[in-house]
């Protein structure tokens, strides 16, 4: 591997181009393709729910649009941010986003919506914990693997303090509970210690494992069952557990190759509930058609084929394991999110990744993007 790059500015800061290497304009096109159809299609998949609701068709549109600033902001900030600086302060990071997720639990701080205490109120915002434990971890997890690779091969020594620290964030992610955001979190750290040289042996034994204690999460909450038996036959219970997939599948239908239009979907009027959030594709394929929805993944592929490009050709381990984990991120998401919609998997409450309303999402997202292009300008593209 390469070593870092020795220009002696690396940990400073500059909004100046020619202080700093090339930018990756395809993952840039990516990126800004994502943002810009997810406005448009928050607008879109809101507007009838939120004239009901605020009396202003525009509210979550207008949402959106601050989340997205907000978070383009940071975006270019980091960006400018030598990567070197995240190895610095992994354990201040990992260690803050452990406070959040403890406060979250205690009563009056963090929020309960649709039966998960997972965000802490702000004013007239809230912030979701677990989406920035995300991050966290994946930087501290970045430095803890480069730092300690030749251990990896280890069970005692590299494989298991590895593990003790991805199912410690999960186990606390658990308490709120929200396992999709949980689920998103073990998968990603799983592809950063296997890429990192983990044996596949360990993989098995984990594998065997885990499945037996996702089979004891399910059993062990009532409504993870519902949402199974909805999965295999929604149609059993149409105005219950299996109402949101039968309405996903009744929106996607309909859409065709070339959708209804822009702003003609009918599942939108009071069937499909709040369709801005993890529900926003089925909406987007109605409106725009399998066209559209083509459209959408082949940018998705685009950001995955450049993060992957990016940490084959990062300057060091860290870097190289840290733009591995952010693409991993937001495509494992991606890939849960448009399951669900289309009903390969059961219902998880995943938001899509750029599309989806919702600003603790979006903030993070953009904000870990922002990583990303620093490591890529860096990498030899």
């Amino acid at each position: 591997m390469r070593t870092p790059n020795s220009n002696p500015r690396k940990w400073g800061f500059s909004l100046r181009k020619s202080n700093l290497p090339k930018t990756d304009w395809l993952l840039l096109f990516s990126i800004g393709g994502l943002l810009t159809i997810g406005i448009i299609m928050v607008y879109s998949a809101s507007a009838v729910w939120a004239e009901y609701k605020f009396d202003d068709s525009f509210f979550f549109a207008k949402r959106q649009l601050l989340f997205a600033g907000v978070g383009l902001g940071a975006m270019l900030v980091i960006s400018r941010l030598h990567y070197e600086i995240w190895r610095k302060y992994a354990k201040v990071l990992l260690l803050i986003c452990f406070v959040l997720l403890i406060a979250v639990l205690i009563p009056g701080v963090g929020l309960v919506r649709g039966g998960a205490r997972s965000w802490i109120g702000v004013g007239a915002f809230s912030i979701q914990p677990s989406e920035f434990t995300k991050l966290g971890l994946i930087i501290y997890l970045a430095v803890y693997l480069s730092a300690k690779q030749k251990y990896i091969t280890s069970l005692r020594q590299g494989f298991l303090p590895s593990l003790l620290l991805v199912f410690t964030a999960f186990g606390m992610i658990m308490l709120q509970p929200d396992l999709g955001t949980g689920v998103v979190l073990v998968l990603t750290c799983m592809v950063m210690i296997l890429v990192s040289g983990a044996r596949i042996s360990h993989f098995v034994g984990l594998g065997i494992l885990g499945l037996g204690a996702f089979a004891a999460l399910i059993l062990s909450a009532p409504y993870r069952i519902q949402r199974i038996t909805a999965f295999l036959d929604p149609w059993e219970d149409p105005l219950g557990e299996g109402f949101q997939i039968i309405q996903s599948l009744y929106a996607i239908g309909p859409g065709g190759l070339m959708g209804l239009g822009l702003g003609n979907s009918l599942q939108k009027f009071f069937y499909l509930p709040e369709p801005q959030t993890d529900f926003i594709f089925a909406i987007l394929a109605e409106e725009l058609g399998f066209i559209g929805g083509a459209g959408v993944m082949l940018l998705f592929l685009l950001f995955l084929w450049r993060g992957i490009q990016v940490a084959l050709r990062a300057p060091d381990g860290f870097s190289s394991l840290l733009a591995l984990g952010i693409t991993g991120m937001i495509a494992i998401q991606c890939m849960i999110n448009i399951s669900v919609v289309i009903g390969l998997i059961p219902v998880t409450g995943i938001t899509l990744p750029f599309l989806s309303y919702g600003g603790s999402s979006l903030t993070l997202t953009l904000s870990s993007v922002g990583i990303l292009l620093n490591v890529s300008r860096y990498s030899k593209l």
